[in-house]
């Protein structure tokens, strides 16, 4: 399902991939509150809505809660994972007829800032941008201080919000000198939405995450996108669905930048641009 909408102007959940598994201390400062997005629209325009534009008239008609795009973002992992293996590691369908575990703890900087806590404030931050374009955004899990959703929640979510998008939001943990971002989707397609509806997202999130000035993915993937059929939370997806994997958290330029919060903002601009792309 494609819609027409205009773009603010700056620049997405347990885990729906295995990021990296060893447990992360969480360093004592906060990185949950919901912080003030800096994007704003350059520029009015007609509401965003499902199937085109609001009719340009003198009175411009608000749209109904059935027009109004939807988007889920999906913060992959949580505060709580680590301290509870018995349910993150309990086997859950996969997508394509196996199982894996529930979800995992993610990666984490060499200095303690962990997966959860970026993926959770990088999502706080998409969240004003897309609702300031008149989207409405689902979250598929409500704060970083809980344990999942397991995968195979989380890739229902986007059916469950009758939603014209999901990006699911991560970090790598690869080896230090390796650098840069890259898309996921599920591959090959189980279903239509898998097809090309989530290659033109992923495309939309990935020129987007160029445009911000990310480099692509140096040691996975091709052209920053990743065709991947062991993900559950792609698997399992039945609206336009992809993952984007920020960067890559062991690398030491890289875990700066998302260490900071002025990085987070530039991740989740991004982001954000890409969706709003993708939603025109």
């Amino acid at each position: 399902m494609r819609i027409v909408g205009w773009v603010a102007g700056c620049a997405a959940t347990v885990v729906l991939a295995g990021c990296g598994v060893a447990p992360v201390p969480v360093p004592a400062a906060s990185t949950s509150a919901a912080p003030t997005s800096t994007a704003a629209p350059t520029s009015a325009a007609a509401p965003l809505t499902r199937g085109g534009p609001a009719a340009t008239t003198s009175a411009t008609p608000t749209p109904t809660p059935t027009d109004v795009p939807v988007v889920v973002l999906d913060p992959g992992h949580n505060g709580r994972n680590g301290a509870n293996p018995e349910v993150i590691e309990r086997q859950v369908p996969d997508g394509r007829g196996g199982t894996k575990a529930c979800n995992t703890t993610g990666t984490g900087t060499d200095a303690g800032y962990p997966e959860h806590a970026f993926t959770w404030d990088v999502s706080q931050r998409v969240r004003p941008v897309l609702e300031a374009a008149g989207v409405r955004v689902v979250l598929t899990r409500p704060d970083d201080d809980g344990v999942g959703p397991c995968v195979d929640e989380r890739g229902r979510a986007g059916e469950a919000a009758d939603a014209d998008a999901v990006v699911s939001i991560h970090a790598d943990g690869s080896a230090a000198g390796d650098s840069g971002f890259h898309v996921a989707l599920s591959d090959p397609p189980l279903n239509a939405a898998q097809g090309t509806p989530a290659r033109d997202l992923a495309l939309a999130v990935r020129d987007a995450m160029r445009t911000a000035g990310f480099p692509d993915s140096d040691y996975i993937g091709d052209q920053a996108l990743s065709p991947r059929g062991d993900l559950g939370g792609l698997n399992l997806a039945t609206r336009p669905t992809v993952l984007v994997e920020c960067a890559n958290m062991r690398n030491p330029g890289e875990a700066a930048l998302v260490s900071s919060e002025a990085g987070r903002q530039r991740y989740a601009e991004a982001v954000a641009a890409g969706v709003l792309a993708f939603l025109r």
